[in-house]
């Protein structure tokens, strides 16, 4: 009798951690205690912008996107879709897209796409489509990004009137003792580049995507905005910029990060957002 007890509670054990191990994803507040997508859904309804950090090859991270902007489209009115994914100097391709004016064809052969678009992005961007939801591309361009990580911040005040139209209004002011960008500069000590610079870069886009959303803001929309996680991780980067125009915005963030368990939330993932998706280390990926 004892050891068919023994037998049976080993067997529950086990059903257990096999079923803990196949869950796809388990969500937390910012204090680590778990809750639902719904509690996602309520709360970005009453939010002005919602940034949700990504794992830029997460394939499960995608999908729960494309969720989250169906819930929004349903619930919320005045929903716009934005994203790093695409850089401001594409905007006329997506628009003349959506339009109906560029076969799908064309629009991939122009626009500058990143390697998952097909997989991780493009459902995003068909049902925006298909349900007539603006969609905003936020990035700078890599070009100038690229300048700046090279040379600094200064070398874009050598740029034509039309090439600024794709970055942040000039000049950028750059708080280098933010902890995202301090972590950063540490994480290249000895690396040979410039630290400074590449921080400067990393300000750039933060600066060009908060700066992409002002337009709509004024406008009264709910914007989702994807980025990836480090972009907006602990109220910083994109968010410092937009704060700073527009301190009054209701914002939500979302991050993902990746565990062995996905049972609680790790520490060092706690505060750094709203809400913190968390999905295995071995979840699906896009490359």
């Amino acid at each position: 009798m004892f050891k068919t007890r023994i037998l049976a509670l080993l067997f529950l054990f086990a059903s257990q951690v096999s079923f803990a191990q196949t869950e796809p994803y388990k969500i937390f507040d910012g204090k680590g205690k778990e809750v639902s997508f719904e509690n996602i859904v309520k709360d970005s309804k009453k939010s002005e912008v919602i940034f949700f950090g990504e794992l830029h090859n997460n394939s499960i991270a995608h999908w729960l996107q494309l969720q989250l902007l169906k819930s929004l489209h349903e619930n919320a009115g005045n929903v716009v879709l934005s994203g790093e994914f695409f850089e401001r100097d594409d905007q006329l391709n997506i628009e003349e897209w959506f339009a109906g004016n560029m076969t799908d064809k064309n629009f991939e052969a122009e626009a500058k796409l990143w390697n998952n678009y097909q997989v991780d992005y493009k459902p995003m961007m068909l049902f925006a489509k298909k349900n007539n939801i603006p969609f905003v591309g936020t990035n700078v361009p890599r070009k100038y990004a690229s300048m700046v990580s090279r040379k600094g911040l200064s070398v874009l005040d050598s740029l034509s009137e039309e090439a600024k139209k794709s970055i942040a209004s000039l000049p950028i002011e750059v708080d280098k003792t933010l902890p995202g960008y301090v972590g950063m500069k540490d994480m290249m000590h000895g690396s040979g580049m410039n630290a400074d610079y590449m921080v400067e870069a990393q300000a750039l886009k933060d600066a060009t995507m908060a700066y992409s959303l002002f337009d709509y803001l004024e406008k009264g929309n709910s914007i989702l905005h994807i980025n990836g996680s480090y972009h907006s991780n602990n109220y910083e980067g994109i968010i410092w910029y937009l704060k700073k125009a527009y301190p009054k915005t209701k914002i939500l963030t979302i991050s993902t990060v990746e565990q062995e368990s996905i049972k609680e939330l790790e520490e060092k993932s706690k505060g750094i957002a709203d809400f913190i998706m968390v999905l295995p280390m071995d979840s699906p990926k896009s490359y």
